[in-house]
């Protein structure tokens, strides 16, 4: 993605608009979590990606990584403060979604129900 430095949406964009960046966001503004319960919120994340979009977070200063001297080692993340205050585009999205997109997806798992019978019969 092209990013203008002096743009201050070209370059939120460029950091949030990575593949499994607001899904993210969005599971640990529940808090804290660590590297396997990330991974299966994240259905279909691979452990690879994940940890990619997670190092690149903290990166940026929007995830906080805290690792544990015990046996086994315990590494939990969290949102910084940075990363809190991306939590509003999350809810405007959740909110457009639900106003917008609600029905679509209703239609979309009508449909699925309907052709998973008949694949059955």
């Amino acid at each position: 993605m092209a990013v203008d430095d002096s743009c201050p949406v070209c370059r939120t964009a460029d950091i949030v608009c990575g593949k499994w960046t607001l899904l993210l966001i969005r599971d640990l503004a529940a808090g804290t979590s660590r590297f396997c319960e990330l991974e299966r919120s994240l259905n279909g994340i691979s452990p690879r990606t994940l940890s990619l979009r997670l190092r690149a977070l903290e990166e940026e200063g929007i995830v906080e990584r805290r690792t544990f001297a015990e046996v086994p080692p315990r590494v939990e993340y969290a949102l910084t403060d940075k990363g809190q205050a991306l939590l509003p585009i999350v809810d405007s999205m959740r909110s457009y979604g639900e106003s917008w997109l609600a029905e679509d997806c209703a239609r979309e798992q009508a449909a699925a129900v309907q052709v998973i019978p008949a694949a059955l019969a």
